[in-house]
């Protein structure tokens, strides 16, 4: 079994660093939670939905400014062999160690670790990306 998650955002920060404009992935409804997310965020241009055949997939733009990715680097918390689940406070932690976006699923949807301590809710930490 593949974590989409992960499997998701490495698929994205490859094609950033393969200099590729557009990326196809795999269709999920938490990847295509996590993409809006990316897209509000500033890291993706636009995320769409297609459909190949009878098979859903996500088309991605990644996002340049003088042609250099707005994406660096990702780093995968929650992994299937190691789950992280982190009240708000601890998320904070983890978004204060660096310049990075923190992006977490709460019971209240897929969002950055700013929004989860606004709304007072801890859950899943899924990846850091920078």
């Amino acid at each position: 079994m593949n974590h989409l998650v992960s499997d998701f955002i490495i698929r994205i920060k490859n094609s950033a660093k393969a200099s590729r404009k557009e990326v196809i992935l795999p269709y999920s409804v938490i990847n295509r939670e996590i993409g809006k997310v990316l897209v509000k965020e500033g890291f993706l241009e636009s995320i769409k939905e297609e459909t190949v055949g009878n098979r859903k997939q996500l088309k991605a733009v990644i996002k340049y400014e003088k042609r250099i990715p707005v994406l660096t680097d990702v780093v995968v918390i929650s992994k299937p062999s190691l789950r992280v689940y982190e009240p708000v406070k601890k998320i904070l932690e983890i978004k204060k160690r660096g310049k990075r976006t923190v992006i977490v699923s709460t019971s209240k949807g897929v969002m950055t670790a700013e929004n989860a301590q606004k709304n007072g809710v801890g859950g899943e930490v899924l990846f850091a990306i920078w």
